[in-house]
């Protein structure tokens, strides 16, 4: 049954906000999949709410932005994405970046469309907030509530191949996970991230 498309808001200090790719062929033994999004509950909408912190303030940090791409994945999704390089210099900058963020890029720089690009970055509440309202009031992109914080994702063919191309993002504790992909999406990917990062 699909997650009904709600509006997103952080409202008082009890809600926290949601994320999980980019693009390029996949090998055989990689399966493209839409994500799925389990939750134990119905999900519920968030009402809007205005922020009063200063939506340009620095975050404190209340948790660590890992260093390592393997680390915060376990074995099941690492075993669909066996076959994937990670992080070929083709692909640019990813690792560890100076300002603590953490690029993961999972494609072959000669595949044409399968690939996974995950961002995992500082961003405060307003900042956040602000991002993921755009997203479901101009883009259509459905958001709830899993896992203490606000997730939102979409689908949608891509324009050149017969593949599903997508975004999930997950917000939670000023930290953003973005992922970007085509044809490409393990499943469990979004929710084993945000179990390496918060246990």
């Amino acid at each position: 049954m699909p997650v009904p498309r709600v509006r997103v808001a952080l409202a008082a200090a009890s809600v926290l906000l949601a994320a999980s790719a980019l693009s390029g062929c996949a090998p055989a033994e990689v399966v493209a999949t839409t994500p799925t999004a389990t939750v134990d509950a119905t999900p519920t909408p968030i009402p809007i709410a205005t922020t009063s912190a200063d939506p340009t303030a620095s975050p404190t940090p209340s948790v660590r932005i890992p260093t390592d791409c393997r680390v915060i994945l376990d074995d099941d999704v690492l075993a669909q994405l066996e076959d994937i390089p990670l992080n070929d210099p083709a692909f640019g900058d990813s690792g560890a970046q100076p300002d603590g963020s953490l690029i993961c890029i999972w494609g072959d720089p000669a595949a044409d469309t399968t690939g996974l690009t995950t961002t995992i970055s500082w961003m405060s509440r307003g900042p956040a907030l602000d991002m993921l309202n755009e997203l479901v009031d101009e883009e259509d992109y459905t958001c709830y509530t899993p896992s203490g914080g606000t997730r939102c994702e979409k689908t949608w063919k891509n324009s050149t191949y017969p593949v599903t191309d997508g975004r999930t993002l997950f917000w939670r504790d000023d930290v953003l996970i973005d992922t970007r992909y085509s044809n490409l999406a393990p499943s469990g990917y979004t929710d084993a991230i945000v179990a390496g990062i918060w246990g």
